[in-house]
């Protein structure tokens, strides 16, 4: 695990803003660490990132919280977020990794509308941030690898989102690394 630091300081916060029930700075906080995840590579802060996100999606749908298996999907995410906390102090990560998935898996206590719903959420989460590493430089297949989605959805997501049209991400031709390499080289 990378920047142990970084991603408990984002998970108290992130604590702090679901008892709060505050999507817009879940949502921040998942780019916070995604950004941090891009330039390390580190699947445990991807993984934070989509989770984080896919909370603050959630929040903002005030009619889901009426339905049956809302508070027993509340209590399963809190529980976890702070048993995730305590692994971090720990240096457990093989159950910091089992604490955050169970967010995911908290899903099925959940019947009906609600966990197709939040089922829904997480899958076009992890798109989503998927496509963000992708803009940060990336290659698609392991993006798609390190998030677990098609590489065909995440393709078609940024196809239609014009991430791949993104400066950075394009690459430089033949002649100009040729180039590069020999001003390197020369010196």
């Amino acid at each position: 695990m990378i920047e142990e630091a970084n991603l408990k300081r984002i998970l108290i916060e992130a604590r702090k803003q679901f008892e709060k029930r505050n999507p817009f700075e879940l949502k921040k906080l998942s780019n916070e660490t995604l950004h941090t995840s891009t330039a390390t590579g580190d699947a445990d802060n991807i993984l934070v990132a989509v989770i984080l996100y896919s909370l603050g999606k959630i929040f903002e749908r005030e009619d889901y919280k009426k339905l049956k298996g809302w508070k027993s999907f509340e209590t399963l995410v809190e529980s976890a977020l702070k048993k995730s906390v305590e692994d971090l102090d720990l240096r457990n990560d093989e159950k910091f990794r089992r604490d955050i998935v169970q967010i995911r898996e908290a899903i099925n206590k959940i019947s009906g509308k609600l966990k197709k719903y939040i089922e829904e959420i997480f899958k076009k989460s992890a798109i989503n941030k998927a496509s963000r590493i992708y803009e940060h430089g990336i290659s698609l297949g392991k993006t798609a690898e390190l998030l677990g989605v098609p590489i065909y959805d995440l393709a078609n997501y940024a196809g239609q989102t014009g991430i791949s049209d993104v400066p950075l991400n394009s690459t430089i031709d033949v002649k100009r690394r040729v180039k590069i390499l020999e001003e390197l080289f020369n010196e």
